[in-house]
């Protein structure tokens, strides 16, 4: 009997061993590529894939911040395979995430491209895929902290000038209320009262105009323009402000071109021009209206004597409620949204504003659009046009005097 149970109790010894053994041996071989996966510099497998298919640049550097993989777009920023990251914020940020082990977020000025390209606001992530790699995420937010600017500005100098006119109507309306027994004050007040809600309706009227440019992504009524009858109905829209301020308005250049566009907008946008240009006129000068073609590009150009923009000036003259004479600009009534109604009209039909001007010599504002073939007409359905008919039906006419 006990020959029998040795063997079998040698049988369970060497079972019990060999277990431990290779249990052992499994550990060990576990720890081992725990080890070199925490020290291999190579990508895992399904990364690059991943990389490929980023919209987003991205890509995954080793401890010495160079570069082992990247999605198509990280290229836009300088960055490129087997190559050291060149931004010093960048190994930064990569060598945090690595060293603590945990992904962090953190927003970073960037150039893409080489100098003198603007730097770019990039929301960096950046998040540790082994001991030695790290993976590195970034999303350019430069044009959303910019909307996002210039909504908080926009509410700010909205409400800003608001208050002027609001206010003065308010103080206007007491002005009456106490004079009731004085009807020739009562009549001097009430015409100061309603150039004041004058002021506040074209001020209303601006603010919505621009925001519609603002907002809305496509035009809505695209077709062909004709130049002819935008610059026709921006002239005879400002005839009576011409006459008062015995200004004359002078047009030329050449006829019959063409543009794609909605008539309405970019016959305000050529009638804030004139309006500015008659305002800023000395009496007696001429405000010239020209058109020509140049190289495929329609340039509508208005021509003042007037006072002139100082240098200093000129590059903000196109941002809103900016005024570059602001006493005069009050005198006038401008809201100082015109010459921004301009940028944002001009720049929705592709094309650009350009800016000559010389103090004590006067400004030339110049609309550049894409030229557009002239569309087929049946001569036997066109009726004769009314005299004084408007392209696209009335536009909105520009505040007196709307000023930079």
């Amino acid at each position: 009997m006990e020959h029998t149970q040795l063997p079998l109790l040698a049988l369970l010894v060497g079972l019990l061993v060999g277990g431990s053994v290779v249990g052992l041996l499994v550990v060990a071989l576990r720890a081992r590529d725990r080890a070199m996966a925490q020290t291999s510099v190579e990508v895992p497998e399904g990364v690059e894939a991943m990389l490929g298919a980023m919209d987003d640049p991205a890509i995954v550097c080793d401890m010495s911040s160079t570069v082992l993989a990247l999605s198509p777009a990280a290229e836009v920023f300088g960055l490129r395979s087997g190559e050291v990251i060149a931004s010093d914020d960048l190994r930064r940020v990569a060598r945090v995430a690595r060293d603590t082990g945990a992904g962090i977020g953190e927003n970073l000025r960037l150039r893409r491209g080489a100098a003198p390209a603007e730097p770019r606001l990039v929301a960096v992530r950046a998040t540790p895929i082994s001991g030695r790699l790290t993976l590195l995420v970034l999303r350019d937010i430069t044009e959303r902290e910019r909307v996002e600017e210039m909504r908080r500005d926009f509410v700010a100098n909205t409400s800003h000038e608001l208050k002027t006119p609001v206010g003065a109507v308010s103080l206007l309306a007491e002005a009456i209320e106490s004079a009731a027994d004085d009807p020739d004050q009562v009549r001097h007040f009430s015409s100061r009262l309603q150039a004041e809600a004058t002021r506040l309706g074209a001020l209303v009227n601006r603010i919505l105009s621009l925001s519609r440019l603002q907002a809305s992504d496509e035009l809505r009524d695209v077709r062909a323009v004709s130049i002819d009858e935008v610059v026709t109905s921006a002239v005879e829209a400002h005839t009576v402000q011409a006459d008062q301020a015995q200004v004359t308005v002078v047009r030329g250049g050449t006829k019959g071109l063409w543009v794609r566009g909605e008539p309405q907008i970019l016959t305000e946008a050529v009638g804030n021009l004139v309006a500015n240009a008659i305002a800023y006129s000395p009496q007696g000068s001429k405000v010239g209206l020209g058109v020509k073609l140049d190289d495929g590009v329609v340039e509508i150009a208005v021509t003042d004597r007037g006072i002139g923009i100082p240098e200093a000036d000129q590059a903000r003259v196109f941002e809103r409620f900016y005024r570059a004479d602001q006493a005069r600009s009050r005198r006038t009534g401008g809201t100082g949204l015109g010459l921004s109604i301009v940028k944002h009209a001009v720049q929705r039909h592709g094309g650009e504003v350009r800016l000559w001007s010389r103090p004590d010599r006067g400004s030339t504002f110049t609309i550049r659009l894409p030229l557009s073939e002239a569309p087929d007409i049946d001569p036997s359905r066109s009726k004769p046009r009314r005299k004084g008919r408007k392209a696209g039906g009335a536009p909105t006419v520009p505040a007196k005097g709307d000023t930079a």
